[in-house]
C-alpha cells in the first residue's frame, strides 16, 4: 500500500526534518515542500516519495485567551 501525500500535509523526512508539502508533482513520486522554523529560515526543497517516512495528523489546539 502506497502512502498518499496531499498538498499541505506535514510530513517527517528520513533525516528527521518536518516539512509541509506545498505541491504534489506526481503522487507517489515527487513533491515540493517547505522546511524551516520561521519565515527567515524557510527553504523550499524537492522531496522524493521514498524520503517521506510518515505523515503527521492534524491536531487542533484550543486558542488561548487572556
Amino acid at each position: 500500500m502506497i502512502l498518499v501525500i496531499n498538498q499541505y500535509d506535514i510530513v517527517k523526512l528520513r533525516d528527521g526534518t518536518r516539512a509541509v508539502i506545498v505541491e504534489v508533482l506526481e503522487q507517489g513520486v515527487a513533491y515540493i515542500a517547505d522546511v524551516g522554523d520561521c519565515p527567515e529560515t524557510w527553504r523550499t526543497i524537492d522531496v522524493r516519495h521514498e524520503d517521506i517516512i510518515s505523515v503527521f495528523e492534524e491536531i487542533e489546539r484550543p486558542i488561548r485567551t487572556a
